[in-house]
């Protein structure tokens, strides 16, 4: 198996880490935001009001 050393990388609003594409985000890589199911499950409401 060959190194992928130029693949593009985005890092994730939630935990901060950077992640790299993967072929399953082949034709939506520009819509992809989370590292992980878990992390866009996570995030914090963009319009989220005090109680």
């Amino acid at each position: 198996m060959h190194a992928k050393p130029h693949l593009p990388q985005k890092t994730c609003p939630v935990c901060q880490r950077t992640f790299s594409w993967r072929k399953k985000w082949k034709l939506n890589w520009d819509s992809v935001v989370y590292c992980s199911e878990k992390c866009r499950r996570n995030r914090s409401p963009v319009n989220a009001k005090d109680p």
